[in-house]
């Protein structure tokens, strides 16, 4: 039997109800999500896809990776990645560089002007998460923070 079946055999009403009710809430979070993405890439460059975006967060994350690296870690082909490197170099957000255990081998750098822009696409998030969580009352947003906790905990 497959699981939401089962799932949904052993559940009440009120428990299914409730979970609908999430599964929506999350739907809307997940739709402000890209959406923010979406406008804090054209804030930094309308010609800035969202993708870009990603890898350029990734970058400012892990330091300078190999394309390898950066298709695993964002789960995507490295084509993908080959394909953004350009767009992004093109931005002046982006650099390949030597490696330097192997300098016939290039891997993927933000650029100086990279990094800024970046430091300002997220001081513009952390204003609006202050601005749409900052009334809210401490004990809110600790519980708030420990429920999406249990919510990402990976399930074994």
């Amino acid at each position: 039997m497959p699981v939401i079946e089962e799932l949904t055999e052993q559940s009440d009403a009120e428990t299914l109800a409730a979970i609908a009710a999430v599964e929506e809430q999350l739907g809307r979070l997940v739709s402000h999500v890209r959406a923010s993405v979406r406008d804090a890439a054209a804030a930094i460059d309308p010609a800035l896809q969202p993708f870009g975006l990603k890898l350029l967060r990734l970058l400012a994350r892990c330091g300078p990776l190999h394309a390898g690296a950066a298709a695993e870690a964002l789960i995507v082909d490295k084509s993908v990645i080959s394909r953004q490197v350009r767009a992004l170099e093109d931005l002046k957000l982006l650099e390949l560089q030597p490696d330097p255990a192997d300098g016939r081998v290039r891997i993927l750098a933000l650029t100086p002007f990279g990094s800024e822009q970046l430091a300002l696409a997220r001081m513009k998030d952390k204003e609006m998460v202050h601005r749409r969580l900052g009334a809210w009352p401490n004990e809110d947003l600790n519980q708030l923070a420990t429920l999406l906790a249990r919510l990402t905990a990976t399930v074994e």
